[in-house]
């Protein structure tokens, strides 16, 4: 059953936090962390939560979102005990994001907006089209005149996440392939420059080639509505999940790696593969 939110419950997470970061009666570990120290905590509680959506373990959800509340409350503490910001600082600044972003929901005092709301039209494909267009217009304005369309997108993020949203922020205005077509001949492109860094011999120019090719890839998948980091990520679970497959057949057959030539583990894969479709 779920639990009726009580406005104690953050004030006591937030007494707790403080308590940690006392500093004559804190956690001597808590105390010695600063911002870059659980900066590395805070990206793998973010993964634990995404791995337990993935897993469908949404019993365990609750605990893992609660490690990474936990998280946004440890920076909070530090900023606050630094006199850089507080927890109400962080809530105020995205609660008026949210409503700056939204004006189709919140008025200009952070009201319902039952007006805009009702005008929206019954087409809901529609509606959500224009509410991406209007939440990246806000988001343009809101940056500083000058600054490049490129600040913002972390450098923390994962590669092909990253790459995705460079793509997407450079089409924004107009600087992107006109259809998929053109990023697969990008493709090409780039695969003939890798082949000529190879037989150049110059591994510098290989691994600038190959991040390029990479690059083009991911921003191919974009035009194609593919996610590449999601994609990635299921190719990764079923390239694991078969070749648990080779190994069973390979411990079935006696377990010597050495007695199958790449032929026959090619076949346990192949039987692995079609066992998935069957």
């Amino acid at each position: 059953m779920q639990k009726q939110y009580d406005r104690g419950d953050i004030a006591k997470l937030l007494e707790i936090m403080a308590a940690l970061r006392h500093p004559v009666t804190g956690c001597p570990w808590d105390l010695e962390q600063d911002f870059d120290t659980i900066a590395p905590y805070t990206i793998e509680e973010a993964y634990e939560v995404a791995d337990c959506i993935a897993r469908d373990a949404l019993d365990e959800l609750p605990d893992e979102l609660g490690d990474l509340l936990f998280q946004v409350v440890f920076h909070a503490q530090i900023g606050a005990d630094r006199n850089l910001f507080g927890f109400a600082d962080v809530v105020e600044s995205i609660c008026a994001k949210m409503i700056r972003r939204h004006p189709h929901v919140f008025d200009e005092q952070g009201g319902p907006n039952g007006a805009a709301g009702a005008a929206r039209g019954a087409d809901e494909a529609q509606s959500r089209a224009e509410v991406a267009r209007s939440w990246d217009r806000i988001k343009r304005d809101e940056r500083p005149a000058g600054e490049s369309l490129m600040a913002g997108i972390a450098l923390a993020l994962p590669a092909l996440t990253r790459a995705r949203k460079l793509g997407k922020r450079a089409a924004s205005v107009g600087f992107d392939w006109p259809d998929a077509e053109g990023v697969r001949a990008k493709i090409a492109e780039e695969l003939a420059e890798l082949d000529a860094a190879i037989a150049a011999g110059s591994q510098g120019a290989v691994d600038a080639e190959c991040g390029d090719l990479l690059f083009s890839v991911v921003n191919y998948c974009r035009h194609l509505g593919v996610d590449a980091e999601r994609a990635l990520r299921s190719a990764n679970d079923r390239f694991a999940r078969r070749f648990e497959r080779v190994e069973a057949g390979v411990r079935a057959a006696g377990g010597d790696w050495r007695a199958f030539d790449i032929g026959a583990l090619e076949a346990f894969w192949a039987e692995a593969k079609g066992g998935e479709k069957a």
